[in-house]
Order: C-alpha cells, then structure tokens, then sequence
C-alpha cells in the first residue's frame, strides 16, 4: 500500500493517511475484505507514531470504511454505494473550491468556468 507522508503539508498525519486510504478504497485499489498493514506496520513503514496510524485506523472504521477485528487486524469493509459516492462527491467539491477561487483571482467569469469544465468532460 503505498502512503506518502509530507511533514510540510498543513494537514495532520493521521488526516494525510486517512485522505490516501479512502481514495485507494474508492477507486478500487483496496478491495471489499482486503487486509490492511497492522499499525505498527504502518507506523515502521511511515517512520511515525503507532498512535497517528490508531487514529487514522479509528477514524476509518468510524466512517465505515474498514472494519477492525481483535487479533486479526483491519480490512477493508464492504462497499456501501452510497457512502463511497458522497465521498466521492466531497472530494470533487474540494477540488473545484479550489478552482473557483483560482479563477476568480484570474477574473474568469461563472460561465467561462463552465464552458471549460464542458470542454474538458467532452
């Protein structure tokens, strides 16, 4: 599993692994009951905190993403449509918060944005 940790980023650890995770699941990298790294793996792996990858490894299991079973580890739960497409749409809507604010620093119109975002889907 490949996690890529930037100590200069404004974002927490746990966050950063949280962010990764989610998107291996979402696009299907990670599969339905795959097992994921122990934390203490992963903490090796990331030369961090045993207690960051709990947390990152808490908070997935919280908003249903993986399941943690004593003794056994954590895997990857099954996939519940609904909740991987709102998080797919949170995702999409960062991006383009994004690129709103960047477009109205550069003086670009609502319905120059959009005829760009019509020129790209196409």
């Amino acid at each position: 599993m490949d996690i890529i940790i930037n100590n200069a980023s404004n974002q927490p650890l746990y966050e950063q692994i949280v962010t990764q995770i989610k998107q291996l699941i979402i696009s299907n990298v990670l599969k339905e009951g795959e097992a994921l790294p122990s934390m203490r793996l992963l903490a090796k792996e990331l030369k961090i905190s045993v207690i960051t990858t709990k947390r990152a490894y808490e908070e997935l299991e919280r908003e249903g993403f993986i399941e943690s079973v004593t003794g056994k580890g954590s895997f990857v739960s099954a996939k519940n449509p609904e909740l991987l497409k709102e998080e797919s749409y949170r995702i999409i809507e960062q991006y383009l918060n994004k690129v709103v604010e960047k477009a109205k620093l550069c003086g670009l119109s609502k319905q120059e944005i959009l005829e760009l975002l019509e020129t790209l889907y196409d």
